[in-house]
């Protein structure tokens, strides 16, 4: 069985998605969803970030659309968090976003769809497979689902 992880997808795969609202708490910033917190580190300022953090998934992908943060990361390789620089293509931003799915972890919604998936091949076919084009590859988003599940159900 596959799970194509996606906001509108079947369940579990809404739930597993970074849209789906799972509220959690990353580094004392609450984010309405993980979706929030992954658009937010377009921006040094803490202000807008935190506000981003607390957006909805679709309200947080639509935040930067036609704005120069949407870009200038692309240009720089720069995201930040907490208003500290972090190289998108580097081991920190790596284990930046371990940190992040832990913490989404510790939704329960999100950790029920994560053991309802279990034994299930976990996709994102919707996913970008380029760095350089996104905050969140689908490499680097299965992975840390994959990396969740292990976690919640002490197996693969």
């Amino acid at each position: 069985m596959t799970v194509d992880v996606w906001s509108t997808g079947e369940y579990p795969a809404n739930v597993l998605s970074n849209f789906y609202p799972n509220e959690f708490v990353f580094d004392g910033v609450r984010c309405a969803s993980a979706e929030g917190l992954l658009q937010s580190l377009k921006t040094k300022n803490v202000i807008l970030q935190q506000k981003i953090c607390g957006c909805s998934g679709k309200e947080a992908k639509f935040f930067f659309r036609h704005r120069y943060q949407n870009f200038r990361w692309k240009l720089t390789g720069r995201l930040y968090w907490k208003g500290k620089a972090i190289n998108r293509f580097g081991d920190e931003y790596q284990r930046f976003l371990d940190s992040v799915y832990d913490a989404l972890c510790e939704n329960e919604d999100f950790r029920n769809a994560l053991v309802d998936s279990n034994g299930a091949t976990l996709t994102h076919q919707f996913g970008k497979k380029d760095a350089r084009k996104t905050v969140l590859t689908e490499y680097e988003f299965v992975s840390r689902l994959e990396r969740c599940r292990q976690k919640t159900t002490g197996k693969m």
